[in-house]
């Protein structure tokens, strides 16, 4: 690629564009802009000359009508390798354009904004901006594009050190140009989609369109056989293990990574001290504890202590000493935690192959609505988030005894750890551990006995809870045989007045949330 003498910079998202901008002058490069970008480009001493200006067309139509030129797109499109087309710009007077810097109308933040209007939403539909760097990406042996300001600082430090960029850079970028414009493509089919008679009138759009990026490269997938890479969406807020940092350990694996989300997504659900251990995407224990997270974990342990082996651990708070030194003594394969204290990352990198992740603080954050997916073989399900909640005030006493406070509190830490086991999903638990835990049989008895086999204390005056309605009342008498006195459950079967009647044949609390937790 030749010398870069003439650029385009027209940006909505100004970071460090200023900075940019003055180095390119600094080196001989004619600055071309637009509307707001050359006002304040100007404003910092830099000389800009104004699209309008070269074209000798003005902009139209509320800017709508401002860099659709010949002018401009044949400088962009213009191979410099051939004379027919190096003839025919200096026939129409098109000077060659060397570098653009454009962003896009920021359409995502627009529709993302409660009570959007759909005019509004159209007129933060860009045109120019992705034409300009479709036209340049698509010339990139002969035009650097970005489309983000990361990437000046790159740029900057080619032309210093070479005074040229690297076609190697060149086609970086320009793939980076059309992951983007797609993905701003993706977002206006999929808000317009929604959109009847002017209104939002669909949940779904008729087609779907979503782009992940790729983080990482995976050893193998959920078998050796298997080839596989983690990729996390654009515009995460929200802490998970999509943003989390490995601090050390082995690279994670596909199944290290589905067990470490079940984790984090657990003890998220708690506002106390919790620690959640998960086995094959399934808690084998979970615990809270008003005290320390080294109480937490060692009731967590305790639930299971033979499934712990090999397990992943997830806490909602800063892992400290005393729960290092608890872990010291057993073969982890990962943990995940808001943070840890040096003393005790000291203890966990004794463990070398021990992967530890570090996820954002999990203060004041709120769950990241959105989409979950399940591909199918030729399909894809698509559904909201799991994000139900139902408040203690909101559940329905049905039977002749209520539950007293403390199994109210156990009754809640149940519903919670119950929402993350694989259907069927029976806990007994107390208000601050896991006793037993049955997942993902085929009938809800087989698990309520699954979790009662589980136990490795003793099941007597434990709260039962269930992710869905009991279709019979066997889970009922099974429950009541293991000594619970207490159950949590959806309600909604056609055989509710049965299943009352047999918790109040055992004296058992029993309460309806009227909300299903399925996870299949």
């Amino acid at each position: 690629m030749g010398k870069i003498r003439r650029a385009i910079i027209s940006v909505s998202d100004k970071t460090g564009v200023v900075s940019f901008a003055k180095n390119l002058a600094q080196m001989g490069v004619d600055i071309l802009s637009t509307g707001g970008t050359a006002k304040m480009l100007r404003e910092q001493g830099l000389s800009v000359m104004d699209i309008s200006d070269y074209t000798g067309f003005p902009e139209m139509m509320d800017g709508r009508v401002k860099t659709l030129h010949p002018k401009v797109h044949g400088g962009l499109l213009g191979q410099r390798s051939k004379l027919d087309h190096v003839k025919k710009m200096k026939e129409h007077g098109i000077l060659p354009i060397d570098l653009v810097a454009v962003n896009l109308y920021p359409f995502e933040a627009t529709v993302a904004k409660e009570n959007c209007s759909l005019e509004e939403a159209i007129e933060n539909i860009d045109i120019g901006g992705p034409t300009m760097l479709r036209s340049a990406a698509k010339n990139y042996p002969d035009v650097t594009v970005l489309v983000d300001p990361a990437d000046y600082d790159l740029v900057l430090s080619e032309l210093k050190e070479k005074g040229e960029i690297s076609s190697e850079t060149n086609f970086r970028l320009a793939k980076k140009v059309f992951q983007h414009t797609a993905r701003y493509d993706g977002a206006i089919s999929n808000y317009l989609g929604q959109i009847e008679k002017g209104k939002k009138a669909h949940e779904f759009p008729e087609t779907f369109t979503f782009q992940v990026k790729k983080t990482q490269e995976l050893r193998y997938g959920e078998n050796p056989h298997q080839k596989a890479a983690f990729y996390r969406e654009y515009l995460l807020t929200e802490p998970s293990v999509s943003n989390a940092v490995q601090l050390q350990g082995k690279e994670l694996s596909y199944n290290n990574i589905l067990d470490l989300d079940s984790a984090y997504e657990t003890v998220k659900e708690f506002e106390e001290r919790a620690v959640v251990i998960i086995k094959h995407n399934n808690p084998c224990g979970a615990a809270t504890s008003l005290t320390s997270l080294g109480d937490a974990y060692r009731k967590a342990r305790d639930c299971d202590p033979v499934s712990v082996f090999g397990g992943i651990v997830g806490f909602n708070r800063t892992v400290d000493q005393e729960t290092a030194r608890e872990m010291r003594d057993i073969f982890l394969e990962a943990i995940i935690a808001p943070g840890f204290d040096p003393e005790a990352l000291e203890i966990l990198r004794a463990k070398k192959d021990l992967r530890i992740l570090q996820t954002p603080p999990l203060v004041s954050f709120a769950n990241q609505k959105g989409f979950d997916f399940r591909r199918v073989v030729g399909g894809l399900l698509v559904q909201d988030r799991d994000l139900g909640k139902v408040r203690m005030d909101q559940w329905k006493v049905v039977t002749k005894r209520k539950p007293t406070e403390e199994e109210k509190r156990a009754m809640a830490f149940g519903w919670k750890v119950a929402k993350h086991v694989k259907s069927n999903a029976i806990v007994l638990v107390r208000e601050d551990r896991t006793i037993g835990i049955g997942a993902g049989q085929m009938s809800r008895v087989d698990s309520t006995r699954l979790a009662v086999m589980k136990a490795k204390s003793p099941t007597k005056g434990t709260v039962l809870a269930s992710d869905a309605m009991f279709p019979f009342r066997d889970g009922v008498d099974t429950g009541a045989e293991a000594g619970a006195i207490a159950i949590i459950q959806p309600g909604g079967s056609i055989r509710d007045d049965e299943v009352i009647a047999a918790a109040d044949e055992y004296n058992i609390a029993m309460v309806f949330t009227g909300m299903r937790h399925f996870r299949h």
